[in-house]
């Protein structure tokens, strides 16, 4: 779980992932819905240097100090896991909400066979392609494009392997993990995401985020 980030443009003076959202850390109930995926057997979290301790981590089994970049910090997430894990998801702590179904999914959908899976919405916007003059130069095909979530699972011999790969490369401006594995010439099976797996990225992101806890909150 990557929690290591500062989360700028949220505006807040604490690094994102520790964020309060319903007296809670955004870490926190990330966590929580690791917790409770049935197939989530050990959750390593990737944190600021200092905030190693926070109480909101109790739920993790390790916590290791973030790197430079995000690569960097899933990397160091990857050399604590246990010699025997074979499937890893890796998870943004500031998509907090996603449901613990979601990383159950992720993860049988890799047990099935598939070396690298990532959950994706439709998008509903259209999307164009702007040069650096600012001219459009291309409006790509709607039904093609997917908006990418996490938690997003791999073998880890594949996944190791692309993290191995981007070293020797010195490539480090992965937009995620997925792009590491695609970058090797390996597939990347796209399933089904979910609605609460939004990044929390904007204020107006904790505004929704606080809507989803009182609609869950209601039906419950």
């Amino acid at each position: 779980m990557v929690a290591a980030g500062r989360g700028e443009r949220l505006g807040e003076s604490r690094p994102k992932a520790f964020v309060d959202l319903g007296g809670r850390p955004l870490v926190w109930h990330a966590l929580r819905a690791a917790s409770g995926a049935a197939r989530v057997t050990h959750v390593v979290v990737v944190a600021p240097d200092g905030l190693e301790g926070d109480p909101a981590l109790a739920g993790a089994v390790a916590v290791v100090p973030g790197g430079a970049t995000r690569q960097h910090s899933v990397a160091n997430g990857l050399a604590v896991l246990p010699d025997d894990t074979e499937v890893v998801l890796v998870h943004d702590a500031a998509r907090c909400l996603a449901p613990s179904e979601l990383f159950d999914a992720v993860a049988a959908d890799v047990l099935a066979g598939h070396d690298a899976v990532i959950p994706g919405l439709p998008v509903v916007d259209t999307l164009k392609v702007v040069d650096d003059a600012g001219l459009v130069t291309a409006t790509p095909e709607r039904a093609a494009l997917r908006a990418v979530q996490t938690p997003q699972g791999f073998d880890r011999d594949v996944l190791e392997r692309a993290h191995s790969a981007a070293v020797e490369r010195g490539d480090t401006d992965a937009p995620d993990d997925a792009a590491l594995v695609e970058r090797i010439g390996l597939p990347v099976h796209v399933v089904t995401g979910h609605a609460d797996a939004f990044k929390v990225t904007r204020p107006q992101d904790l505004l929704l985020a606080e809507t989803v806890l009182a609609r869950r909150a209601a039906a419950v």
